[in-house]
């Protein structure tokens, strides 16, 4: 009687004291509770429910409420992976592709990434195109690289957008359609990323592929350096400086110069035409360039 009293208090203790779920985990995640989500991913995974599984993977991979370990990540991404899980087979390939785990190595990157993207991943499509553009030294297959852009670019990822922009302006895999190319640009472009609105501005600016609208052209070219871009901010000062699609400001193109140049786009005529500005604007410009904040992507 006595040992059959012992046997139940000590499967007492081991047993959890409430049954998760798969919910629970999610829950938990989201509340940055990593501790209690790692216990319920721990028991959801003991059931080979593979979301379980990828959350591990994730928790370890990026140390959420404790030290990184990219072995037991790389170990439970696997076992989501194995079971089919997107996400798992995309975070799995990602190791093997950024060094992670060691050498980069490609070709089991991309077995990864060709599961996630059929299994409709658009990140892993986007990667995917990537890899078959020669990115990262294999061998370039830019008409599968359209494909898998093209997946991605339907589920409205702007980097896929432009990445398909690029390779209809350059007729990589396809022939040469600067009206396609800027039509994918635009559409990254109203998303925000600085890169499509550098060229759907300079496009337009142009006239190339679309009507041309200097004054338009300089809006976008405005997007693109409000976030960051170098070359939109050099565009920028040198509309400025020229007065084409925006009223000439000499203050104005110095200010974008000063910036330009500091996230290393320098340029010879721009700083020969700050120079000719006297002190008070000199000073002016500076103070611009100086209380500039990017816009967040």
């Amino acid at each position: 009687m006595k040992m059959f009293l012992r046997a139940a208090l000590f499967l007492a203790l081991c047993t959890p004291a409430w049954a998760a779920s798969i919910e629970d985990a999610v829950k938990f995640f989201e509340q940055k509770d990593y501790a209690n989500a790692k216990i319920a991913a721990e028991q959801v995974a003991g059931f080979d429910d593979a979301r379980g599984m990828a959350m591990l993977g994730a928790i370890y991979q990026e140390g959420l409420g404790l030290a990184p370990d990219m072995a037991l990540a790389k170990d439970w991404y696997s076992k989501a992976a194995e079971r089919n899980h997107p996400g798992a087979q995309f975070s799995l390939a990602m190791m093997h592709l950024n060094g992670t785990l060691g050498e980069p190595d490609p070709d089991v990157a991309g077995e990864w990434l060709t599961k996630a993207a059929a299994g409709g991943n658009p990140q892993a499509q986007y990667q995917l195109g990537l890899l078959y553009t020669g990115i990262y030294a294999n061998d370039p297959n830019f008409k599968e690289a359209i494909l898998w852009f093209s997946k991605a670019a339907a589920s409205g990822l702007a980097p896929a957008q432009y990445q398909l922009g690029l390779l209809n302006l350059e007729g990589k895999g396809t022939t040469i359609n600067s009206v396609e190319a800027a039509s994918w640009f635009s559409k990254a472009a109203l998303q925000g990323l600085p890169e499509a609105a550098l060229e759907y501005g300079i496009m337009i600016y142009r006239g190339e592929g679309v009507k041309r609208d200097e004054a338009i052209g300089a809006k976008w070219l405005t997007v693109a350096a409000q976030r960051g871009h170098p070359v939109a901010q050099n565009r920028l000062a040198k509309i400025y400086l020229n007065g084409r699609g925006v009223v000439a400001d000499p203050v104005e193109s110095a200010k974008w110069n000063i910036l330009a140049k500091a996230n290393g786009r320098g340029d010879a005529e721009l700083d020969a035409a700050f120079e000719k500005l006297n002190a008070k604007d000199k000073a002016r410009a500076e103070k611009r360039a100086s209380e500039f904040k990017p816009v967040e992507q």
